[in-house]
Formats: structure tokens, sequence, C-alpha cells
């Protein structure tokens, strides 16, 4: 098994209950956080939505510049209604899946860069960035959940049973 491949069963496995999470996201309450230090509920379920697209540029590009322009396409933004915003976790399921599918090991094996402003503040394997991106994106689905409880939406399972969905 190829590591592309292995990345991918992992998102296939992901997929479905980050799914079944954005689909309980509240309308109209893209502002709200549960702490003046906490980010609004909009941008935390966007980067929820749209973190997978970000492994295009992880597997496809040596670098990505986080002050140029070219990186707005990786900012979250709110999407009004919660069928935008799973309309866009599958766009970007299918982003970071097309990618996967197209490199190589020997590529994944070279390195990636962050940068700020043309400076390096991250290098590292590509293989190992997608690997911590892929856990980043389950930590910040767990503070999703977390956010649903506190507005009392029924949270979905995602691991094994919550005390609100019981195994579905």
């Amino acid at each position: 098994m190829t590591t592309a491949a292995a990345f991918l069963g992992q998102l296939d496995r992901e997929t479905p209950s980050t799914r079944r999470l954005l689909e309980r996201v509240p309308e109209g309450r893209a502002a709200w956080k549960p702490h003046d230090k906490s980010m609004p509920l909009g941008y935390l379920s966007a980067m929820v939505a749209t973190m997978p697209a970000w492994i295009e540029s992880m597997a496809l590009h040596p670098a990505l510049d986080v002050a140029s322009p070219d990186s707005a396409s990786f900012a979250p933004t709110a999407f009004d209604t919660t069928d935008e915003l799973v309309a866009a976790f599958d766009a970007s399921i299918a982003r970071g899946r097309a990618a996967l599918a197209s490199v190589s090991d020997s590529t994944l094996s070279t390195t990636w860069r962050m940068l700020v402003g043309g400076r390096v503040v991250a290098e590292e394997a590509r293989h190992q960035v997608i690997c911590d991106h892929i856990s980043h994106w389950a930590h910040h689905r767990g503070q999703l959940t977390v956010y649903l409880r506190l507005l009392e939406v029924p949270v979905p399972c995602i691991y094994g049973p919550t005390a609100d969905d019981a195994g579905s």
C-alpha cells in the first residue's frame, strides 16, 4: 500500500462522521463563540469543512506562503447555510482525494514548506505534514463537537456512540 493510499483510506473513514457533524451546525449562529478567546462557530465549522482541501497544497506544491494572495483560497469564511457548508465539505474532500490520488510516495518524501512573507516557518516531509494536518483536522472537529454540545445541538457519533446519538 502506498502512503497516499493510506491517507485516502483515512479520509474515507473520517468523511461520513465529519459530514454528520457539519450537517448539525445551526444556521444563524456563525458569530457565536463559547468564550471571548474562542473562534466563532462560523469560522470553526468552515475550517472543519475546508481543511481536507489544504492537502492539495501539501501534496502538489513545494510550499505555501500564507502571506501571498494565493493563500486566500485557504482562508475559511462562514457559510450562510448548512447546505452550503456541507457542499463546501464535499468539494474539499474531493480536492484532497484528487491530490492524494495523483501523488507518488517519492513526492510525499520530499520537503514541503510553509512561509510567511517569504520566511520559512515550517519545513517537513510532505507525508509528515499531511499526517499532522489530518490530526489537526480531527482536533478542530473535536472543538466543533463541544460548540454543538454547548448550543444544545445533539452531537453525532464520531468514533463511538454519544449521549445524543447512540451509533448512527
